[in-house]
């Protein structure tokens, strides 16, 4: 099988993606994390994870699929993880994931029963950016889908970092949402 060899475009939208998620990591935790609690970064072994952005009173556990992750949990976040508790996180870090599950809709929803009342949701997700690994590469949302997947939570920001030259076609966005309510 022959290496795929990203493009010059690709190179440089996923710098921007890099760059674009510690601005947001480093916002977000002076502008929400400001509490101390406990936070859960999901699948963040390909990168430095969430832990170098937000102060030392908040304690960062890890979740992901991978067996051989090093996470302090394994599970599919599709699914309901029963060995976690309802309400277990006042944080949920969750960048460049939601991209790669099968059921967002349930993803989300995991999310949504994980946090606290109060909690907060920290997201990014690509959308003008190629299919990537780890695979499956499974889907790209607009402004218009995270709405909808955000739902029951009270969305806080959604921000698109637009192409340069191509309006209405955003490499990538964040979102930060709070759960308001318990239903």
């Amino acid at each position: 099988m022959q290496k795929v060899v990203p493009s010059v475009t690709d190179q440089r939208h996923l710098e921007f993606i890099r760059s674009s998620i510690v601005d947001f990591m480093r916002r977000v935790a002076i502008q929400y994390a400001t509490s101390e609690g406990v936070m859960l970064d999901i699948a963040p072994q390909d990168h430095e994870g969430a832990r170098p952005f937000f102060h030392d009173k908040i304690i960062v556990k890890t979740f992901d699929i991978n067996p051989h992750s090093g996470c302090d949990y394994i599970g599919d976040i599709c699914k309901r993880n029963d060995f976690l508790e309802d309400g277990s996180f006042d944080y949920v870090v969750c960048t460049e994931v939601l991209e790669h599950v099968i059921h967002p809709f349930n993803a989300v929803d995991e999310i949504f029963r994980l946090l606290k009342r109060g909690g907060y949701v920290f997201l990014s997700v690509p959308f003008n950016f190629r299919i990537h690994g780890p695979l499956p590469d499974c889907w790209r949302f607009t402004v218009h889908g995270l709405k909808v997947l955000f739902r029951r939570f009270s969305i806080l920001e959604l921000r698109e970092n637009e192409t340069k030259d191509r309006p209405l076609m955003p490499i990538n966005y964040t979102l930060v949402a709070q759960k308001v309510n318990a239903k």
